[in-house]
């Protein structure tokens, strides 16, 4: 007796379809990514200027291949140290930034006076720079400063170095403008630390994050949210006079702040007053609408 035949569910189809396209897909980018055969007797020249149509046709793991064929076959030819400089370059558009900065650190290691050492240091403040970006950061809106800021401190440094040792490097200009981006955005990610202190009921610790911030952040957006979030945790701790005080400088420097009125008080759920409960709160006797925990943030939008 022959057996039945069954069908496949829909889905289950369509499951096996997906998968069997994503093989083709994959089997596909593999055949693509094979590493052409290049001749023992292939001449400097030649490799070279394959490298740069795979760099030119966007074809980066190929570049790199290429070039680091070159660099091992001829380590002393006319092209070594351009290929280097350009395997750095290769590896960052390909999204391997780890690759990338050991890359510049070798280039730097072997050519320290090199007339074009400058980029490699760009380029690994470049490669630092976006190390933390992954593909969902690529393709939808995350708020930066609620990373890991690993790669921030990594990048500043970097970028600190090429301006402090090339300040005329043509590369030092960018350099010092992502400074100014990357110290809003440590001290962003402080406020960011401090409110969940606050969430926490931590309200030392997030007053010592707004404190730091303060202290160590001067001429960023995030210092009139500092003085806040000092000011919200001393009223939380019950010390009054040094939440005045903090009030007061946050009153005079910043009074456009969303946290200071027009009088100059400070606004928040808890002020020097005491709890703000709404009337519903009030009125069910704390069991609806209880306070959220104070939050701190005076970006635009």
């Amino acid at each position: 007796m022959v057996a039945r035949r069954r069908k496949l569910a829909p889905v289950t189809s369509l499951k096996y379809a997906l998968v069997l396209l994503l093989s083709l897909a994959i089997i596909g980018c593999a055949g693509n990514d094979e590493t052409p055969e290049i001749a023992a007797d292939t001449g400097e020249q030649q490799i070279y200027d394959q490298a740069q149509r795979y760099l030119r046709a966007s074809n980066w793991d190929l570049a790199v291949r290429g070039l680091q064929t070159l660099e091992s076959r001829y380590p002393f030819g006319r092209y070594a140290e351009q290929a280097q400089l350009e395997i750095i370059y290769a590896h960052y558009q390909g999204f391997e930034h780890e690759a990338a900065v050991e890359a510049a650190d070798r280039f730097i290691r072997l050519h320290p006076q090199h007339p074009n050492v400058d980029y490699a240091y760009y380029m690994k403040g470049l490669a630092a720079y976006s190390s933390n970006d992954d593909l969902l950061a690529r393709f939808l809106p995350t708020d930066e400063a609620e990373r890991d800021m690993t790669s921030a401190k990594e990048a500043f440094a970097e970028f600190a170095q090429l301006v402090s040792r090339y300040p005329d490097s043509p590369y030092s200009a960018d350099a010092k403008a992502r400074m100014v981006h990357l110290r809003n955005l440590l001290a962003r990610h402080e406020i960011i630390v401090a409110n969940y202190y606050f969430r926490r009921g931590a309200y030392l610790a997030a007053a010592n994050r707004g404190r730091y911030v303060v202290e160590n952040f001067q001429r960023t957006p995030a210092v009139a949210d500092g003085l806040a979030v000092m000011a919200q945790g001393y009223i939380l701790m019950g010390m009054d006079d040094l939440a005045r005080d903090t009030i007061e400088v946050l009153a005079m420097n910043y009074p456009e702040h969303p946290n200071i009125d027009d009088q100059g008080e400070f606004k928040s759920v808890y002020t020097l007053d005491g709890l703000q409960r709404n009337w519903i709160n009030k009125a069910t006797f704390g069991l609806f609408f209880p306070p959220t925990p104070p939050q701190f943030d005076s970006r635009d939008g």
